[in-house]
C-alpha cells in the first residue's frame, strides 16, 4: 500500500507520521492507475492543472525517447525530475496520462501509474531542492491493452510536503508511446539476370495491443533501399505506398550483386522499423 505523510508543529519543530492514503487517494496498483490518478487530482481544488506551493521541473521521460511497444514487451521506464518546496518534499507521485482532465476517471482515457513511490534526495547545497526519480514497469500485454492509445502522453507529478500540503501538476512533460512495427522483404527471382525486372514483395505491420497481434497498416510510406554487395551504405530506389493489409509491392531493374530492403520512418503512433536485406546474387 502506499503511503502519505501527515505532520504536525510541536515546539517548533515538524513531527511526521506515516497514514496510509485514504483508498480513493492511493497511488497506481494496477489496474487501478486511472481511478488513483482522478482521485489525487480531485483531492485538491479545480480546474486549475497546477497547484500548490511545491513545483517540479527537469523533467525528462526514457531519456528523452519515444516509448516503443510491441504486443509482449516489457520495459522499465525512468523518469527523473527536479520536486522543489520550501516546507520539504515528503513524497512525490508519478502518473502517465491521455485525457482532457485528471480529475475525473471519466475523463482519463488512458493512465499508467509506478508499482512504489518515487525516490527523492534532497540537495546537499540547495534546501528544499529535491531529485526525484520514478520507474514505470510497463507490460503491453496487459497495460495497454484498452487503457489510451499511441501517441501523446502527459506526465502528472503530485507531491506532499512535510506539513501534509497536495501540490500537483498534471502536464509536466509529454512522451510519446507508439506501437512497435515490423516489415517483411522478398526479392525475386533469385538469381536474375543484369537488366532484368525484381520484383519486391512485403509487408508493414504494427502491433495491435487490444488483441495482442500485429496487424497490417496500411496507407503508409515505406523506402525501398538498395546497397551493392561491397557497400556498407544503404541508398533509396524509390517510395512505396502499403497497400490493403499493409502489403507492399514494386519493381526495380537488375544492376548487380546486392541487398534490398524496406525502411519505414516513424509516425506520430507507430515506430520507426527496417526489413532484413534480402540478397539477390545479378548474373551476366
Amino acid at each position: 500500500m502506499r503511503i502519505r505523510v501527515t505532520a504536525t508543529v510541536a515546539s517548533g519543530a515538524v513531527v511526521v507520521s506515516a497514514l496510509a492514503l485514504p483508498a480513493a487517494a492511493q497511488a497506481a496498483e494496477r489496474p487501478g492507475a486511472r481511478a488513483s490518478l482522478g482521485a489525487f487530482a480531485a483531492s485538491t481544488v479545480h480546474p486549475d492543472t497546477r497547484l500548490g506551493s511545491m513545483t517540479f521541473s527537469k523533467a525528462v521521460i526514457n531519456g528523452g525517447k519515444d516509448i516503443d511497444l510491441g504486443v509482449t514487451t516489457k520495459k522499465s521506464v525512468t523518469v527523473t525530475y527536479t520536486a522543489t518546496s520550501s516546507s520539504g518534499v515528503a513524497l512525490t507521485e508519478a502518473f502517465l496520462w491521455q485525457g482532457t482532465d485528471p480529475s475525473s476517471a471519466d475523463t482519463i482515457t488512458g493512465s499508467l501509474g509506478t508499482d512504489d513511490d518515487p525516490a527523492c534526495t534532497e540537495s546537499t547545497t540547495r534546501t528544499g531542492v529535491y531529485s526525484c526519480k520514478a520507474v514505470f514497469h510497463l507490460d503491453a500485454a496487459s497495460d495497454l491493452k484498452n487503457n489510451g492509445s499511441a501517441g501523446t502522453w502527459k506526465l502528472f507529478l503530485g507531491g506532499y510536503d512535510l506539513y501534509a500540503n497536495a501540490s500537483y501538476d498534471d502536464d509536466v512533460a509529454t512522451t510519446k508511446i507508439k506501437k512497435a512495427s515490423q516489415l517483411t522483404l522478398d526479392a525475386t527471382p533469385e538469381p536474375v539476370k543484369k537488366g532484368k525486372t525484381i520484383t519486391v514483395d512485403g509487408k508493414l505491420r504494427r502491433a495491435d495491443w487490444n488483441h495482442g497481434t500485429y496487424t497490417g497498416y496500411t496507407g503508409q510510406k515505406v523506402l525501398l533501399q538498395y546497397r551493392k554487395k561491397s557497400s556498407s551504405t544503404y541508398t533509396t530506389l524509390k517510395t512505396v505506398t502499403s497497400g490493403a493489409g499493409g502489403a507492399l509491392k514494386t519493381t526495380t531493374k537488375a544492376t548487380s550483386d546486392g541487398y534490398y530492403r524496406f525502411s519505414f520512418a516513424t509516425s506520430t503512433t507507430t515506430a520507426a522499423s527496417t526489413s532484413a536485406g534480402d540478397y539477390v546474387d545479378v548474373r551476366p
